[in-house]
């Protein structure tokens, strides 16, 4: 386990990923002797979950490429024959509008004011002030 705490925080120290700057432990670790789920005859077992700001390029990708096929109207035709769709497509541009969303909010992850994302002026000076010591 100090192996894998010391490799982390050289990585830290390189600066080789960015890390978000209002979470200093942006990284968590969880090591187990035998794992509850999958048979193995190695001596430890280890388990990541993780959901980080990288992700906003993938659906950056991914809007992109909609827009690409909504452009030239690709695909479509098959779905304007479904009853849902038979009058507009406004789902699909209710879709985009929340991966939309959600870039956003991954890109306002990797700022240090997070904390106060999708506040406006108003809400935040009625918000208390409250101080956490990590």
């Amino acid at each position: 386990p100090t192996d894998i705490h010391k490799a982390l925080q050289r990585i830290r120290d390189k600066s080789s990923l960015n890390f978000i700057p209002w979470g200093p432990a942006s990284i968590q670790v969880a090591l187990a002797r035998k794992s509850p789920f999958v048979e193995t005859r190695h001596k430890v077992s280890g388990f990541l979950l993780a959901n980080h700001t990288s992700m906003a390029d993938l659906f950056d990708r991914l809007l992109t490429q909609y827009d690409l096929i909504k452009k030239r109207n690709a695909f479509l035709d098959q779905y304007r024959r479904e009853p849902m769709f038979e009058d507009s497509l406004d789902e699909f541009e209710h879709a985009r509008e929340t991966v939309a969303n959600l870039v956003d909010e991954y890109r306002a992850c990797e700022r240090p004011d997070y904390a106060q994302y999708g506040y406006s002026n108003a809400e935040q000076q009625q918000q208390p002030q409250q101080q956490y010591s990590p």
